[in-house]
């Protein structure tokens, strides 16, 4: 069987496996094929995923990698003499670069959109102000306010997100994942009650697909 060309090569799999455990929220160091091919920015079918699957079994009977499963889900990790070994190859500059992280991926994506829509969500909010403004002076009756408030929690929700994702969304360092706790240094401010109310006002900021149904 040929190697596809854009195979990975085994330091730059164990790499990506380094990495994919280090992004894992709860601190576990076991991962799904899929998201080793993520962190190759392979395709999960393609050539190139079929290879790596092909090397992960390689490296396993190397004592490389230990293999394992949750939920019905096949887990890979490197092993003590995996981690080793990495090392010893990182030492000697034979690992590759990884291609950029998800989780950088996402931030990056998130400015990026952020910066091409934030004005049009300011000029939606403003309509929206207006419209509202124009329709208060028709006394109107409490199901058109109904609506009213549910579009203007919609334009201020999309700007709000914008708001956080173009300047206050940190860019994420590889060395450990990057999770939103919701939370800011101006908490520190507030008494308990309002820094949970905070916190939940905060929940779904960096989701930039729910700008559209929003």
């Amino acid at each position: 069987m040929n190697t596809p060309t854009d195979a990975a090569p085994d330091t730059t799999i164990l790499a990506a496996i380094e990495r994919a455990a280090h992004h894992r929220a709860r601190s576990i160091m076991t991962v799904p094929v899929w998201a080793i091919c993520e962190h190759l920015d392979i395709p999960r079918r393609s050539g190139a995923a079929r290879h790596l699957r092909v090397r992960l079994d390689v490296l396993e009977a190397a004592g490389i990698l230990q293999r394992s499963r949750a939920n019905g889900i096949q887990l890979w990790a490197l092993t003590s003499d995996g981690a080793k070994h990495l090392e010893r190859e990182r030492q000697a500059q034979r690992v590759a670069d990884l291609p950029e992280s998800p989780q950088h991926r996402a931030w990056r994506n998130a400015r990026t959109t952020a910066a091409q829509e934030i004005n049009r969500f300011r000029d939606e909010l403003t309509d929206e102000l207006q419209a509202t403004l124009t329709l208060l002076t028709d006394a109107p009756d409490s199901d058109l306010l109904f609506a009213r408030a549910d579009q203007l929690h919609d334009a201020i929700r999309r700007l709000a997100s914008a708001t956080y994702c173009a300047h206050e969304w940190a860019e994420p360092h590889d060395a450990h994942p990057d999770v939103d706790t919701r939370t800011s240094p101006a908490d520190q401010h507030h008494d308990r009650a309002e820094q949970q109310r905070r916190r939940a006002r905060r929940h779904g900021r960096r989701n930039i697909r729910g700008w559209m149904s929003l």
